[in-house]
């Protein structure tokens, strides 16, 4: 039973995975943002537009 507990304890597999289980996920939470960041930027664009088209077509 000694031998199996040691064995458990030098076991290194699980740490790799979550490991990379983490490093995906702070990517993932990076990209999220940038999206958020960039679908707010592109909303104000189209949004100035609206208003200048609106107002070129009411004169």
């Amino acid at each position: 039973m000694r031998q199996v507990w040691i064995r458990f304890l030098r076991d290194e597999r699980g740490t790799t995975v979550i490991e990379y289980t983490l490093i995906a996920a702070g990517i993932a939470v990076v990209i999220i943002g940038a999206i958020g960041a960039v679908g707010a930027a592109i909303t104000d664009k189209f949004d100035g537009v609206s208003t200048t088209v609106t107002n070129f077509m009411s004169k």
